[in-house]
């Protein structure tokens, strides 16, 4: 699959080279320096094709690392090679730069030679890594402990080691959301979506089986058919299920039982992983509304007026809320006057920004502001740029609730109950915008 792997300095100079297959000489490493890092315009796609030659390259600071192929490739699975080095690396001996690299080459050439074979990507797991290949080196082990490195390598389970052992057992789940809205200045929604992260941190010990559930449409229509509703998970979340447009795995969650039963199984990494990335696109709960009001008085003045509503519970706080006001490109002064927080024009960004520290549910508060402008021979009418918001809220947008959060581990003399749990939901701004 890669016929070579070529890292380099920001001047061009090879740090490690690793020739895989026959067909890579060395002129493609001066061919790489040649038309990519020396080259006179700056080479903004990541794949370059020179002499019948696939150049791959990723970049880390001052670093290059090029992946060299003369084959019809998979490009994605190429790049997703490349970054995991990348994490392995990091992983080792921290941030990449050319210092680190040359202190730590042999242990490079050594991560290569077990991480690729023949060109074709192995194991990448730094966990998997760790257990047979340290800093030091390893000089000899025992028939166990071989043995052992042998089910890391060519086992199922990857991405962790035996043996783990925590005197207490823990697991934190945290539900992240992005919420991104275009509204008009209506009030009508011309887009919206939410973009969420499940990322959890364990602390288990031996090698636990876990399960978790959520508020899945397909789930909860499922038990509805078979008369096992959840209705307390569905009044719990204010809503009784969410549609999920697509959705992506770690590598540890089986997706065989994902595919016929929905539900979500796997062995946990040790510490922190993203156990999965989601979408949604129906039924979004919109924690704000931007109300605009915009007045033109002659050529000269702009009046302002701007209210936000927050839309959710009473009992919740909404955090680090920022309302960016834009303001025509000649402006001269603004008055400001705000109900609630602290607002500033910045002549910089050509924007009032207006900043809350904590707002409660069901609330609404108000700016206005008087905009001078300078006389300009200008025919072209101002355009108006949306008005964009940031904010964190202690729930899920999409209405996303965690149903269970199950612990299996058989062989060690623990249960469910032992386990102590923490579950937290986060929802961010993505691009929140109101036309005005």
């Amino acid at each position: 699959m890669i016929g070579g792997l070529f890292i380099y300095n920001h001047k061009g100079e090879v740090l490690i080279s690793r020739v895989y297959r026959d067909d890579i000489g060395r002129n493609a490493v001066d061919a790489f320096r040649v038309n990519v890092i020396h080259a006179r315009q700056q080479v903004r796609s990541p794949v370059t094709n020179i002499a019948r030659t696939s150049f791959f390259h990723v970049k880390r600071s001052n670093i290059w690392l090029a992946a060299v192929t003369k084959q019809n490739v998979n490009a994605a699975m190429v790049f997703e090679f490349l970054y995991k080095m990348c994490d392995v690396m990091t992983a080792y001996f921290g941030k990449i730069s050319e210092e680190n690299i040359k202190n730590n080459f042999v242990l490079i050439y050594e991560l290569l030679d077990e991480i690729l074979d023949f060109g074709y990507p192995q194991n990448s797991e730094t966990g998997a890594l760790k257990t047979f290949i340290t800093q030091q080196g390893i000089k000899g082990q025992t028939k166990e402990e071989q043995s052992q490195i042998t089910s890391q390598v060519t086992g199922q389970i990857g991405w962790r080691r035996e043996g783990i052992k925590y005197r207490r057992n823990e697991l934190f789940l945290d539900v992240l959301e992005s919420v991104n809205l275009l509204m008009s200045p209506q009030g009508q929604v011309l887009s919206a979506h939410v973009s969420g992260r499940v990322v959890m941190k364990s602390y288990l010990s031996g090698m636990p089986e876990c399960k978790f559930g959520m508020n899945d449409k397909i789930v909860i229509d499922k038990q509805g058919k078979g008369g096992t509703t959840d209705e307390a998970a569905g009044k719990s979340s204010g809503k009784q299920s969410i549609a999920i447009d697509d959705c992506t795995f770690h590598q540890c969650v089986r997706l065989s039982k994902f595919d016929s039963e929905r539900s979500i199984s796997f062995i946990p990494p040790d510490g922190e992983y993203e156990l999965m990335r989601y979408r949604t696109t129906k039924d979004i709960i919109l924690p704000f509304r931007v109300i605009p009001l915009v007045r033109e008085v002659g050529r000269t003045k702009l009046e302002v007026k701007v209210v936000i509503k927050s839309n959710f519970k009473p009992s919740l706080l909404a955090q680090k809320i920022e309302v960016r006001i834009p303001t025509p490109l000649n402006t001269s002064g603004v008055q400001v006057i705000c109900m609630k927080g602290k607002a500033k024009y910045k002549a910089s960004e050509n924007a009032i920004v207006w900043k809350i520290k904590r707002m409660a549910g069901m609330k609404e508060s108000q700016i206005s502001a008087e905009i001078e402008l300078l006389p300009t021979n200008d025919k072209k009418k101002w355009a108006r740029p949306p008005i964009s918001m940031n904010f964190e809220v202690p729930f899920a947008p999409s209405g996303l609730k965690v149903r269970y959060l199950k612990v299996f581990e058989s062989k060690l003399n623990y249960s469910d109950h032992d386990v102590i749990k923490w579950v937290r939901y986060i929802g961010r701004s993505g691009i929140y915008e109101t036309r005005c």
